[in-house]
């Protein structure tokens, strides 16, 4: 049998997507990871009340921006207040894409990375 353990986002600017994704989503660094020679830097994101993680990877040799297909794939996160979640991604003008029809939204992070939000 298996579990969920954690999901990974490969970012362009580590210390922009750890500041949106403390803001929008209250999630918190619980582990780093970075090697001597400075190749990488892993830095793993927790909700404080599961042990599912979010993987923010930064790559020292990539440059250039993440090729992110059509945004088919996305994390959903479970929002405990929805309306003021809302609110909150209204004013930080991430909300990329509402469907009320089924009372979910998405926004998008500093690399375009797509995150449902659900009541």
């Amino acid at each position: 049998m298996f579990s969920l353990n954690h999901f990974n986002f490969n970012v362009s600017d580590l210390d922009r997507s750890l500041s949106f994704y403390k803001e929008a989503l209250g999630l918190e660094p619980v582990r780093r990871k970075e090697p001597d020679n400075g190749s990488f830097i892993i830095v793993f994101l927790g909700d404080g009340k599961t042990d599912f993680r979010l993987e923010l990877t930064w790559l020292r040799d990539h440059p250039q921006k993440y090729d992110l297909g059509e945004c088919e794939f996305h994390l959903a996160l479970k929002a405990e207040d929805y309306e003021a979640a809302y609110a909150k991604h209204k004013e930080m003008g991430c909300i990329c894409f509402e469907n009320p029809s089924m009372g979910i939204y998405f926004i998008s992070d500093p690399d375009g990375y797509w995150i449902e939000i659900i009541p």
